[in-house]
């Protein structure tokens, strides 16, 4: 015995909606796995890129160690992690910020390395002066204090290496005075330590773009020496 025609035909739709319902839950369990192999595609590529970019900058690194086999040596120089560190005393007389001749040519020797690493990065040059902790005194004071002097150090730096041909636009100056010793400053060889001119890339300044309230006011920022700063 057949059932009634109608009751046949009433639990159609169930069976239609339900089978839309699993169509549309498969459309979203293939966009969702397509999204998700997306996504780890580019993760590995992008994971690929830095990888690729790290070894690059490691492989210039060690070309810039390599040309710097000379000063390193001779233990005119460190270099450990792409900083270059050299002894206030193989450049500068004490309390002094006029190059000494010996100096003078260790820069000269080093610009030609350095002008060729800046020129595949898009980096500066920062050229930091350090000091120990002794305050200047009596006709020994040539400078103000300790941040003058590692200031002008670090300038006379970056003015030689121009001179010997790296890009001026390529270089900036910082002091730092005593601050950040690599030693304590509690013997006369530990305080020859900190006496130093440390040189490291850094990312390359961009333009702050400042906004029109200054202007506006009639206010305007104050004049700072091109490429030097002085940093605690």
């Amino acid at each position: 015995m057949y059932p009634p025609e109608e009751e046949q035909t009433g639990t159609l739709p169930v069976w239609a909606a339900f089978g839309d319902l699993m169509a549309c839950l498969l459309g979203v369990f293939v966009l969702f796995f397509v999204w998700i192999v997306s996504f780890e595609v580019s993760m590995a590529n992008d994971l690929e890129a830095v990888r690729s970019e790290r070894e690059a900058a490691t492989a210039r690194l060690t070309v810039l160690e390599s040309a710097l086999a000379g000063p390193l040596r001779a233990g005119l120089i460190t270099f450990v992690d792409g900083r270059i560190g050299i002894r206030g005393s193989v450049l500068f007389d004490l309390n002094s910020a006029e190059l000494r001749s010996g100096g003078r040519t260790l820069l000269t020797e080093m610009a030609g390395p350095l002008a060729a690493y800046l020129s595949t990065r898009d980096e500066s040059l920062m050229v930091s002066g350090f000091t120990d902790d002794l305050q200047m005194r009596g006709v020994l004071r040539t400078y103000k204090d300790n941040w003058e002097l590692s200031a002008q150090r670090s300038l006379t730096v970056v003015r030689a290496l121009v001179e010997a041909g790296v890009p001026n636009d390529a270089l900036f100056a910082a002091g730092f005075g005593e601050n950040h010793p690599v030693a304590r400053n509690d013997s006369n060889e530990n305080r020859a330590r900190n006496r130093r001119v440390e040189m490291a890339p850094v990312a390359r300044p961009r333009p702050l773009a400042l906004g029109h309230a200054a202007h506006d006011n009639g206010a305007s920022a104050p004049a700072s020496a091109p490429g030097v700063r002085s940093a605690p």
